[in-house]
C-alpha cells in the first residue's frame, strides 16, 4: 500500500476492461500502484500544461522553440559576460603577475685605444 494515500478510503471509477487493462499493465512498468501511477500523470499533464486532447505534435513544437529561444538568450548573455568581464579581468591579472624584465644597458663600454683618442681629439677642437 501507498504511504502517501494510506489514511484515504478508496472509490471506484467506471472504465472499460481493456483500458483497465491497458493502465494495469502500465502500472506494472512503472513498479508503482495505480493510485500513484494516476497521480503521477496527472501532475505531469498539470506542470507541463499539456492537454491529451490537444494535438500534442503543434504544443511539442511550440515547447520546443520557446526553449530554444531561451537557450539561445542565456548564450548571449553567457558571450556577453565573458567578453566585457571575464577577458579583461583575465588579462588584468596576468598583466599582474607576468614579469617584465628590465632593459639592462652597460654601465660601462670599453672603448678601444682608436675611439679613445677620436674623443679627447673632437673635445680639444670643440674647444678651440
Amino acid at each position: 500500500m501507498d504511504d502517501e494515500f494510506e489514511n484515504e478510503r478508496f472509490e471506484t471509477l467506471k472504465i472499460k476492461a481493456s483500458v483497465a487493462v491497458r493502465f494495469r499493465r502500465f502500472c506494472r512498468t512503472m513498479s508503482k500502484s495505480q493510485s500513484l501511477t494516476l497521480s503521477s500523470m496527472i501532475e505531469y499533464f498539470e506542470w507541463n500544461g499539456l492537454s491529451p486532447f490537444d494535438k500534442n505534435e503543434q504544443s511539442l513544437l511550440g515547447e520546443l522553440i520557446k526553449n530554444r529561444k531561451r537557450t539561445e538568450a542565456v548564450i548571449a548573455i553567457m558571450k556577453d559576460i565573458e567578453k566585457h568581464q571575464t577577458k579583461p579581468t583575465v588579462a588584468m591579472i596576468q598583466a599582474l603577475f607576468t614579469e617584465v624584465e628590465p632593459i639592462k644597458k652597460p654601465r660601462m663600454i670599453e672603448k678601444t685605444p682608436e675611439e679613445f683618442k677620436a674623443q679627447f681629439e673632437n673635445n680639444s677642437n670643440d674647444k678651440r
